[in-house]
């Protein structure tokens, strides 16, 4: 492993200001706060992606972030929340060891323009159903079709 600049506020050789920390995952505040209130959950074992973490600690993660997610409503009332991750250089990761964004919104902040070519027309299910059908083979057929929602008449 490079160095990595996570694993090294984890063995204490970095400072950083914690949020949150289990035997699992620790939470601490984004030295570049995009902003005010950005937090970053990272698992104490090294893992570069979400692909190498395995189902349990993924879920700690998750847990952790839904925690500290709930503690910055609380404390700085935000418009919003996004949950961010990044796997590899294309998905726009600057940090080898994966790590999940949490970031209190207000309006008009300018973070995270997503849709920069405009929001895309929606899919047909025609078009949806032969990547849902590759993923649903993939995931070992657990996941089932679920027909529109039928809507009472008024």
């Amino acid at each position: 492993m490079q160095e990595c600049v996570f694993c090294a506020i984890l063995a204490g050789e970095l400072p950083a200001r914690m949020a949150w920390e289990d035997a699992q995952v620790v939470a601490f505040m984004d030295l570049r706060q995009a902003v005010p209130g950005h937090v970053l959950v990272v698992p104490r074992q090294h893992a570069e992606t979400l692909y190498a973490l395995d189902e349990a600690l993924a879920g700690q993660v998750m847990r952790v972030a839904h925690r500290v997610a709930r503690a910055l409503r609380d404390t700085l009332a935000p418009d919003g929340l996004n949950l961010w991750q990044s796997n590899g250089e294309a998905g726009g990761q600057e940090v080898p060891h994966f790590h999940l964004h949490v970031q209190p919104r207000r309006h008009g902040d300018g973070l995270l323009d997503v849709y920069p070519m405009g929001v895309p027309a929606p899919s047909t299910m025609a078009q949806l159903e032969p990547l849902a059908t590759r993923l649903r083979n993939a995931l070992g057929g657990g996941s089932q079709q679920v027909p529109a929602p039928q809507h009472a008449a008024q």
